[in-house]
């Protein structure tokens, strides 16, 4: 039998009315999301990644990561450790899918951190590596490296760093425990490339890139770990002038379609892969339902889509056409303090 209901998890900022981590239900035979309530209290903890196994959930926190064990039914969450070895508060975390590693992207000093986990506890046990990055670029947020994104490749090859402040892609071996640079792609100069979602293919991709607020289309080469930009395309209006900035990226399994987020524009566009060229075609601009769209999920059934407005402190929920792609409000939505990133149970 089917499941009816979902458990999702919200990361945010705290500097608010917003307590930590929140946890909240989709029913997907109603169509509704539920009252939002607090799994976790912790500062700022804005990006979450639940393990594979789906037993534990990792979060950034002051000084770099909290781990988790979820309770299945209740969806609350328990402390198991802290790793808290550095200045300031990661904006990423990502777990290997063997619960190895984990790896968290710092902002604002530009480095990428590599953590052991226990496979059969989840707690994290060190701090492996610590990989800087050096430069900049053109835009005035590109004063200094500013590494948004760490994320391992669906081959388990390499850990993927995203730069927003040297305009680059950067791809590392890490298997014994120590970040090895080895292959970097320029983007061009400003873009300020945020984030990266794989294909299901695992050899293509995807980057939203903030500031020049466009979709990068990737070809990766499992054998090196290197990227080819073979295509760039807007993800808002040509004639929209306003402030905006892109947000998160993802791809639905199917590797039909692609959906990108943009801040200002506060909609979220949506993209047809081309099957043979994985070139992207603009289908839709959907209205984000709120204000900053910092980031969006689709849920394990892949027929909604959720979105988090962290201005307007609400996530929003969309019915996804899988044929077509596109996105239809419900009406149903769930407050949240300054949302951030949104992830699910499975």
């Amino acid at each position: 039998m089917d499941k009816t209901s979902y458990t999702g998890y919200i990361g945010t900022y705290t500097d608010g009315d917003s307590k930590g981590i929140y946890t909240f239900a989709l029913d997907v035979e109603k169509g509704e999301l539920t009252k939002a309530e607090v799994a976790a209290e912790l500062p700022s903890p804005t990006y979450v990644s639940v393990s594979s196994n789906q037993e534990y959930l990792y979060a950034v926190s002051p000084g770099g990561l909290t781990s988790y064990k979820i309770d299945a039914s209740s969806g609350k969450l328990t402390v198991m450790n802290e790793s808290a070895e550095r200045e300031g508060t990661p904006c990423y975390v990502a777990i290997n899918a063997e619960n190895q590693f984990a790896a968290a992207a710092n902002y604002h000093d530009g480095t990428v951190v590599l953590y052991k986990a226990d496979e059969e506890t989840g707690k994290l046990t060190e701090q492996l590596s610590v990989a800087e990055q050096e430069g900049g670029g053109p835009h005035e947020r590109q004063d200094a490296p500013h590494m948004h994104y760490s994320e391992f490749t669906p081959d388990g090859k390499y850990l993927i760093g995203v730069d927003l402040g040297t305009d680059e892609v950067v791809t590392y071996e890490y298997k014994k425990g120590e970040l090895k640079d080895v292959q970097r792609l320029k983007t061009s100069e400003g873009a300020g490339p945020r984030h990266l979602a794989f294909h299901p293919n695992g050899v293509n991709a995807f980057v939203m890139t903030e500031l020049s607020n466009e979709v990068l289309a990737l070809a990766y080469n499992q054998e090196d770990g290197s990227f080819e930009i073979i295509q760039t395309i807007k993800a808002i209006p040509e004639d929209f002038k306003e402030n905006s900035q892109g947000s998160a990226i993802h791809v639905s399994s199917d590797g039909r379609f692609v959906y990108a987020g943009n801040r200002g524009h506060d909609s979220i566009a949506v993209f047809e892969i081309e099957q043979n060229s994985y070139k992207l075609e603009l289908v839709e601009y959907a209205p984000s339902g709120g204000n900053w769209p910092r980031d969006f999920v689709l849920d394990p059934t892949e027929k909604f889509l959720i979105t988090t407005n962290q201005e307007s402190s609400n996530a929003v929920l969309y019915k996804r056409d899988p044929e077509t792609g596109k996105l239809t409000e419900t009406g149903s939505s769930i407050s949240v303090p300054d949302p951030v990133c949104v992830k699910f149970l499975r």
